[in-house]
């Protein structure tokens, strides 16, 4: 049976005091990719933060194997418990080469930095460039390489696709999936492309300003697409 990694209940979350995401139920286990969904504005970057231990819990609670988040900001606590997330803006050194990055992410008892390359072959040549040299795609095949160097628990990944062409996340979404199966982390994906975050995903919610509007198997949200696009469009009767 899957060890549960991330458990959400009733969280309210938000800025100065006022709730973002309200009442969200989510769960994670170890080995799955979980699709968190909806438009733009809808609290996907903040339930990640607030995960991570950088947002603000306001009512509820979360729990990351087995720790409560800390309601005061205290990232630093959460990150060593294995959560690692991948922003939007990729996180990664401009200054330093690809394998100053890795080498950076890798800490004592984790995994080597060759298996970053093992999942992104494309880094191998890299190693001695510099990460503001490299193009979109490796700029984010390297992000995800510093986070599978660190060794994750629970992963996630803030819009993946963001600013890169088609061709390229087509190619990166199933390493994703290959990440959760190979390593037994689990993976929750922030992703605007919904087919293919669905398609490589076990489940998913989808978040409308901020309420959870919808929820279940992959399969079962892919297959009813006229619900899955009005949770888009904010229909309150989801």
């Amino acid at each position: 049976m899957s060890r549960r990694l991330l458990t959400i209940k009733g969280l309210d979350t938000g800025y100065d005091g006022v709730a973002v995401v309200r009442g969200l139920d989510l769960t994670v286990d170890g080995g799955e990719v979980v699709a968190l969904l909806g438009p733009n504005g809808a609290g996907k970057t903040t339930t990640l933060m607030t995960i991570s231990g950088m947002g603000q819990i306001l009512g509820g609670t979360v729990t990351v194997m087995g720790q409560p988040v800390p309601r005061l900001r205290q990232a630093h606590k959460v990150a060593r418990w294995g959560v690692i997330q991948v922003p939007e803006n990729r996180g990664i050194l401009f200054q330093l080469t690809v394998r100053e990055n890795l080498e950076l992410a890798k800490t004592r008892g984790r995994v080597d930095i060759d298996r970053a390359v093992d999942f992104f072959p494309a880094l191998g040549p890299l190693m001695n460039r510099q990460g503001g040299l490299l193009s979109g795609g490796e700029q984010q095949m390297l992000a995800l390489g510093r986070a599978i160097v660190a060794d994750p628990q629970l992963l996630m990944v803030d819009e993946m696709s963001l600013g890169l062409a088609p061709v390229i996340y087509e190619e990166l979404m199933p390493v994703v999936r290959r990440i959760a199966d190979e390593t037994g982390a689990g993976v929750l994906l922030v992703e605007q492309h919904v087919d293919l975050a669905l398609e490589i995903a076990d489940r998913g919610y989808v978040l409308s300003h901020g309420d959870l509007v919808m929820q279940g198997a992959a399969a079962d949200l892919l297959a009813d697409r006229s619900l899955l696009d009005a949770s888009y469009m904010g229909v309150e009767s989801l």
